[in-house]
């Protein structure tokens, strides 16, 4: 099975169930210290970051089930994700979490080998705005008519002349201790 990442997403989650034994699944999911990660090899992935792969034991999850942990944890949402929630609260065993971020920003072609099997991938929960529309002039992007060729620039002047007097008790000092 393939899949193609594209690396400029930034919403979609993917869910994959892993087929090993518990004993297995720590040397399986952790990056060892010589580089080496079944993880990433059995993904066929070019690029993945260790720090945003999440790898779930189901019996910790306890009552919350599968799909709670995904909306609560990773705002998974939408109609294919509401669809599978029966499927992912059904599961048992390990899972391993793939959010956009794990590829970071590297669009590539996952070879997904038998160990692992994708449950889903699912959008994330588009954020709402908060508090009320903004109904001032200003928030609306009109400004008054001015002369747009004389920008505002007297913080900047300020921080030139303190430069230039610093720089100038720099070189008195400089002038006494070599007297």
């Amino acid at each position: 099975m393939q899949i193609e990442i594209n690396g400029s997403d930034r919403t979609t989650l993917r869910v994959f169930h892993l087929d090993l034994p518990p004993e297995a699944v720590e040397r399986f999911t952790v990056q060892a210290g010589t580089g080496e990660w079944p993880l990433k090899y059995a993904l066929g992935a070019k690029t993945l970051r260790n720090g945003f792969v999440d790898v779930v034991d189901l019996r910790d999850l306890d009552k919350m089930g599968l799909s709670s942990y995904l909306a609560q944890a990773h705002n998974a949402a939408g109609a294919d994700f509401k669809a599978d929630r029966s499927v992912l609260d059904a599961l048992t065993g390990h899972v391993v979490i793939l959010p956009p971020q794990a590829f970071d920003n590297t669009s590539q072609t996952l070879t997904i080998a038998p160990q692992l099997r994708l449950i889903g991938t699912y959008g994330g929960a588009k954020p709402t705005p908060r508090g009320p529309k903004l109904r001032s002039a200003s928030a609306s992007g009109l400004t008054a008519q001015g002369d747009p060729g004389a920008p505002q620039r007297r913080g900047s002047l300020w921080t030139i002349l303190a430069l230039i007097g610093a720089g100038i008790v720099a070189l008195l000092l400089l002038a006494a201790l070599l007297r």
